[in-house]
């Protein structure tokens, strides 16, 4: 039966964790905020080492929370990152979105900083400054950074977050064994969709969306195992989802894989959902790295890669390449269905005309269709937003006084 005007902006009959008002996926003040509390105080994913393998290599990054950065290593190994920002009068500092700079000279005056963040060079700065401000004066902007669990380069803009491992607690005890080796990036492609990140992450939090995925289907719903998987929740937000076997010489034009991973079980599956948008999804034979960087409340850029182990052999690293593209790459199957679905809520949430909700409902013993990682992940959004995800403007509370 279809629901008139009234009917419609009824809250639905579940308790209030099990459902969320959309407007947190469509509203700019919501999205600002989620900036300053969410974003600024959160451990994100900026690259990997293996990108930056060389001294004064770089890499540009859009923190969600805002600000420009560059991540380079110095001429002593080390991984650092700085606002990508010139102390002078607030200019670009590097435009290409990789590279190699021993010198960062910026277009504006030809003021110019080492791989460390030290000035070196203030054009006609005596001249200028006298002894009234120099190099010593004019450093760049460093951010908190930390390399781990998998060799990922991690940022955090707030000078007073906990450490990395702080942060990440228990969550990522799944797939410890799994990441003990150096890893390489050998596949990175991004994508821009007119969606909101907690849609994205919301995709990778639950496997109900499997229905979407006739390659999950085959492969995995009607194999041994797969409706016994058990969401984990972990302290800032994070989950885990128990491991199973795929079987992915079910899929017709498939085969069983022939190159594994350490530690893992042939055909092993293991996805961990680190708070506030970056997911692990191990599954067999590569490792996929999802990091969701709003550019809005209504555009997403999404960054995937694609990880083998550094020690690959040619071979190998072929036959990872092929898994991985069968199922994730650019011509692969999962992640355009996947891509399609948020940006249909995208679009429907852009055009909605009066109140409506999105529903976490589903209840089974917290196992694989269960709905219980997305409200593991709006109970953390909630505390550190100081709203409710179900009543963002505290509408129903002031009503139920």
């Amino acid at each position: 039966m279809s629901r008139n005007a009234v009917e419609w902006k009824q809250t639905p009959s579940f308790p209030e964790s099990h459902y969320v008002d959309t407007r947190i996926y469509t509203e700019e003040d919501i999205f600002l905020d989620e900036q300053r509390k969410i974003f600024n105080k959160c451990w994100i994913i900026a690259c990997h080492e293996s990108e930056i393998p060389n001294a004064y290599d770089y890499r540009t990054f859009s923190h969600p929370g805002g600000p420009p950065l560059i991540v380079i290593r110095g001429e002593d190994m080390q991984v650092r990152t700085f606002y990508n920002i010139c102390p002078h009068r607030g200019n670009t500092l590097l435009y290409e979105p990789v590279g190699n700079a021993k010198r960062i000279t910026c277009i504006f005056h030809a003021w110019s900083f080492n791989a460390t963040g030290d000035c070196i060079d203030i054009s006609r700065g005596k001249e200028g400054y006298q002894d009234r401000f120099g190099c010593k004066d004019a450093g760049l902007r460093e951010v908190k950074t930390e390399l781990g669990f998998g060799g990922f380069v991690w940022v955090n803009v707030d000078d007073d977050s906990c450490t990395l491992k702080e942060y990440i607690g228990e969550a990522m005890g799944m797939l410890d064994e799994h990441l003990n080796e150096p890893l390489e990036v050998f596949h990175y492609h991004k994508a821009i969709v007119n969606t909101n990140y907690k849609l994205w992450h919301d995709t990778n939090s639950e496997f109900y969306h499997d229905y979407m995925h006739y390659f999950n289907r085959i492969t995995g719903m009607i194999q041994p195992g797969y409706f016994d998987r058990k969401y984990t929740g972990y302290p800032n937000g994070h989950a885990s989802v128990g491991s199973m076997a795929i079987k992915y010489d079910a899929y017709e034009g498939s085969k069983a894989r022939g190159v594994g991973w350490p530690g893992l079980a042939p055909g092993g599956w293991v996805l961990i959902d680190i708070f506030p948008g970056m997911t692990y999804n191990l599954r067999t034979s590569v490792l996929r790295m999802d990091t969701a960087i709003p550019l809005g409340p209504n555009k997403l850029l999404i960054e995937f890669r694609g990880l083998g182990l550094k020690r690959d052999t040619p071979e190998e690293r072929a036959e990872r390449i092929r898994d991985h593209n069968m199922i994730w790459g650019p011509f692969g199957r999962n992640l355009h269905e996947d891509l399609l679905g948020v940006h249909g809520q995208g679009l429907a949430m852009r055009e909605r005309t009066d109140s409506k909700w999105v529903i976490h409902g589903r209840e089974e013993n917290m196992t694989i269709h269960d709905e219980g990682g997305m409200r593991h992940f709006y109970a953390e959004w909630s505390r550190r937003m100081g709203r409710k995800a179900y009543d963002p403007y505290g509408e129903q509370a002031a009503v139920a006084k």
